[in-house]
């Protein structure tokens, strides 16, 4: 494909969809991939803290495991 047959096509999509509404899509993808990103971001930011807490579980309930309850043996 030359760059003569790239100019050809972005004359025909011009006349087809107009400068106005060409301006719009473009508006509008590039919200939509930069909400796509922010989605991706918050999907690894999440299943990095699950693996943190999988990994290291809280101190205070790791020593409540540990530790039986003395009042309940009396």
């Amino acid at each position: 494909m030359s760059i003569t047959h790239l100019i050809i096509l972005l004359i025909v999509v011009v006349l087809i969809f107009g400068t106005k509404k060409l301006r719009n899509i473009g508006s509008d993808l590039g919200g939509a991939m930069r909400d796509f990103k922010k989605g991706l971001e918050g999907e690894e930011a999440k299943s990095k803290d699950e693996q943190r807490l999988q990994a290291d579980p809280p101190a205070e309930k790791a020593a409540e495991q540990k530790q039986p309850d003395s009042t309940e043996s009396k």
